[in-house]
């Protein structure tokens, strides 16, 4: 390891043996000595200058020297009050130009940011607060109330937004000039991003400052193949390691815009990406399925890149988006314990139905349960390595994620002879009912080829005869109501569209379907 600059070693001491690390490979040659928000601000201000508009936000329009000139006085703050190389800083806010300035400053001054979504509660926040021992914590005022419930929390908060005279932006205004940045390693740890654990308890997956230039210079450089003139936009929260790559780190990287919304459900979003002349959008697959109805009165003409992940694309979303659009919508495999995507393909080389090909840089298997690869055309566990992996912060779970110096996913695929991957499920997703294998996502795609079909989540039940059977859980369309015939007809339609014998002899018509704060399904909850 490189000398860090973390005058408090907690993250450094409380990373997996090296006997539990994942075997990096591939990683970029990057100096030993690295700080991920000069590189991202002041190093892409030399390449597209001071007077390139890099954030369009609630708080207007914001250039790149206005953005670091604004970060430098936030530097100069949080040291003034006390922040040290390598304490955590929580942050608690939704996407605005204020969280933007607030994560490069932290990291300027080589803090670790521990980021959270602005509507976890109290309880959510707690774990959060524990896990990563936090000491400060800067929080938007209106979500003030969540945060002053935590109880065993003994450092400082900063509220900001409010516009008074001890909200944090009035009191970083006092401070201006120059700002000599922390001397940082290329392996110092510089954010903690939480992902949802099965059993409940969240985990805290570590990336260094280097990961966070890598991520932009595998999938962005590779797949999305960003310009300067491009404007982002998108729905997952910066807190959900898909937006903090999608919203902050690739446009940053090349001098983009983005367009940042606080809220934004597919009618809204659709809207502002015409507005806005949005280019590049990443969001949910049911987003964009969401967005389909409205695009005859909002036409997209500035939008020509779409990227989907959080979880499945089904085919029949993607075939529906470019029969619509035009666009062939990039789908991609990441995680939270890689940062971001490792297994993609954009333009005339995706194939629809496919996850993609391995982004440059990585590597990828299916292996079966002791490990060892399964043939092509096989269904195994996804395994993947590259220049980032999984090192969960003092969590007994990394023996589980990583085997054999490989990323295990969680996730089931085919891996075919051209070198594209096929995704099947969760590896807890799969349905076996009587000897058969039952992808749950097949059965959902299926069901939402039916046109009064909103959203649908497969499960599997426990069944004495079958020892498995297909649930499925039905969101309908807008001022329908489900009934006995549609629940056959739906049925009927599932055994017209795949093998007969996959279709859901359960269905059962919700409101809604239970999902993360990052919107992704929990169908794990469904089973309880």
């Amino acid at each position: 390891m490189i000398r860090s600059a973390h005058t408090d070693p907690f993250t450094r001491d409380n990373l997996p043996p090296n006997d539990l690390w994942p075997e990096l490979i591939n990683i970029p040659a990057y100096p030993e000595r690295l700080n991920a928000s000069v590189e991202l601000l002041d190093r892409t201000i030399d390449l597209v200058g001071r007077e390139k508009i890099a954030l369009m936000a609630p708080e207007g329009e914001i250039t790149y020297g206005a953005l670091l000139d604004q970060v430098k006085s936030l530097a100069h703050f949080f040291e003034a009050s006390g922040v040290l190389p390598g304490n955590r800083v929580l942050l608690r806010g939704p996407n605005n130009a204020s969280v933007v300035a607030l994560w490069f400053a932290l990291l300027r001054i080589g803090a670790v940011v521990v980021t959270t979504i602005h509507l976890q509660r109290t309880g959510e926040l707690e774990k959060i607060m524990d896990i990563a021992s936090v000491q400060f914590a800067c929080v938007d005022h209106r979500y003030v109330e969540e945060w002053s419930a935590v109880t065993g929390f003994h450092g400082e908060t900063f509220v900001y937004g409010s516009g008074i005279d001890d909200d944090l932006l009035q009191r970083c205004a006092l401070f201006s000039g120059d700002h000599k940045p922390c001397d940082t390693a290329s392996d110092d740890v510089s954010l903690l991003a939480f992902t949802s654990g099965s059993t409940g308890l969240p985990k805290a997956t570590m990336h260094f400052h280097r990961d966070i230039l890598t991520i932009a210079d595998t999938f962005s450089k590779h797949v999305l193949k960003p310009k300067s003139s491009d404007i982002f936009a998108g729905s997952p929260p910066l807190a959900f390691t898909f937006g903090l790559g999608a919203l902050v780190i690739f446009p940053f990287r090349v001098g983009a815009t983005t367009l940042l919304l606080e809220g934004a459900p597919p009618p809204v979003l659709l809207k502002e990406i015409a507005k806005h002349h949005v280019t590049t959008l990443f969001t949910a697959p049911t987003a964009y399925r969401a967005m389909l109805p409205h695009l005859e009165e909002t036409p997209l003409p500035s939008l020509r890149t779409c990227v989907s992940a959080g979880e499945h694309l089904p085919k029949s979303t993607w075939e529906a988006w470019n029969s619509a659009t035009g666009i062939r919508i990039i789908d991609g495999i990441g995680a939270t314990e890689m940062l971001h995507i490792f297994i993609s393909a954009s333009g005339d080389e995706i194939i629809p139905g496919m996850t993609g090909k391995v982004v440059p840089g990585y590597e990828a298997i299916v292996v079966d349960e002791e490990g060892r690869l399964v043939a092509d055309g096989e269904v195994g566990r996804l395994a993947v390595k590259g220049p980032t992996g999984c090192r969960y912060l003092n969590d007994d779970r990394q023996r589980k994620y990583v085997e054999g110096g490989w990323n295990l996913t969680g996730d089931l695929y085919i891996k075919h002879a051209n070198g594209y991957f096929q995704y099947q499920s969760r590896s807890d997703d799969m349905i076996i009912s009587s000897g058969y294998n039952v992808a749950a996502p097949e059965v959902e795609n299926a069901l939402l080829l039916h046109p009064l079909v909103a959203e649908c989540a497969v499960i599997g039940l426990p069944d004495e005869e079958r020892g498995m059977v297909v649930a499925a859980y039905v969101v309908l369309m807008n001022g329908f109501v489900g009934s006995d015939q549609l629940r056959k007809e739906l049925q009927d339609h599932v055994k017209e569209t795949i093998v007969p014998f996959k279709y859901p002899r359960v269905l059962e018509f919700v409101e809604a379907l239970p999902k993360t704060t990052t919107g992704k399904l929990q169908r794990f909850r469904l089973k309880s």
